[in-house]
């Protein structure tokens, strides 16, 4: 097979450098350009384009995010931010995943190449999944839905689980729901330090309310919980009402907070008062759980391939008969508010 061809742009000539012997470790990758800047990437890219590009975000002359921003208008490209985007920097991660980056690893300020060499496996897989995303299939957000709103009700929950390319996905999907529908509860594989700048950013364009989880939150109609990176997010039932949990706890299905959890919880405390959604992504994370969650009554949907931007974990939905109806991105808004939720 034709290797995965890779540039790096990176200020740093020591994480250019190890960044290249990490990537060229693997024997599927061949790193065919590194640059020092933006400027430097757009004049190598007259010449040869990448099926991938590394990133980093503070750079001289242009930084990563407005490159991005050019890329994605130019030529959509999938590219994997690595940078030291944590504490406040966060809210940049989030801007350069909804701009359309695909993955992003968080480096340390300190300990840099050690982190780096430590963890190869993590960058080889990012850049990887970068590789069979599909970008244009998110391009375009539907208009906004039309159409009453819906009786108040606590009993009944949405739960969605996505990854690679989710970040765009979920912006597509919520921003169309109307400020009153049934109450969400959300996993999309994210790290620790960004979950929060993204609910804050999600609630700044949609009708509903969108926050980060906190242990005990209350699943309302008009309310989007979002499973805060490094921690499982689960629901249970106290009475008439749907409440969060959110745990720490082992790596589920490689990820936390993970999808299974999510859809397992769901299973057992909504059953057939839920509609179990899953979206854009990697690997397989929430199809044993929608495997449960269908098999205690919910209606489960799955985004079609041709929306997806990796179309894993919905494909393995399918496989295993978890999923009653497959719907492009565009509908899935539409389902949420349609009632009742019916096979």
């Amino acid at each position: 097979m034709k290797p995965i061809e890779v540039m790096i742009v990176d200020d740093s000539a020591v994480v250019r450098q190890v960044l290249r012997s990490v990537l060229e470790g693997d024997p599927g990758i061949r790193v065919i350009a590194t640059a020092a800047d933006p400027l430097f990437a757009q004049q190598h890219l007259q010449r040869q384009w990448p099926d991938v590009i590394v990133l980093d975000v503070e750079m001289p002359r242009m930084d990563g995010l407005s490159f991005l921003r050019w890329l994605m208008q130019t030529r959509p490209t999938p590219v994997v931010i690595c940078s030291s985007l944590t504490g406040p920097a966060a809210r940049t991660g989030c801007e350069a995943l909804a701009a359309g980056a695909v993955a992003i690893v968080t480096k340390p300020v300190i300990g840099l190449r050690d982190f780096l060499l430590g963890n190869a496996a993590e960058l080889i897989q990012a850049v990887r999944a970068a590789a069979q995303s599909k970008l244009a299939a998110v391009s375009q957000r539907p208009p906004p839905l039309a159409g009453t709103a819906l009786a108040e009700t606590s009993e009944r929950v949405v739960a969605i689980g996505t990854s690679t390319g989710g970040v765009q996905a979920l912006e597509v999907m919520l921003t169309a729901l109307p400020a009153v529908c049934p109450g969400l509860v959300v996993v999309q594989h994210m790290p620790a330090q960004f979950t929060a700048a993204f609910a804050r950013r999600l609630d700044s364009l949609c009708r509903i309310e969108v926050r980060e989880a906190a242990d005990g939150d209350r699943v309302l109609p008009g309310l989007a919980l979002i499973a805060p990176g490094g921690r499982h997010l689960r629901l249970r039932r106290s009475g008439a009402q749907y409440l969060v949990e959110v745990v720490d706890g082992p790596l589920v299905s490689r990820h936390r907070p993970s999808v299974d959890v999510l859809f397992r919880s769901v299973a057992q405390a909504a059953g057939a008062n839920a509609l179990g959604i899953i979206m854009t992504g990697m690997g397989d994370d929430g199809a044993r759980g929608m495997v449960e969650l269908h098999d205690s009554g919910a209606l489960c949907l799955a985004q079609d391939e041709a929306s997806c931007v990796v179309y894993g974990m919905p494909a393995e939905a399918v496989r295993r008969g978890a999923v009653d109806i497959v719907l492009p991105l565009a509908a899935l808004a539409g389902r949420i508010v349609e009632q009742p939720w019916r096979r």
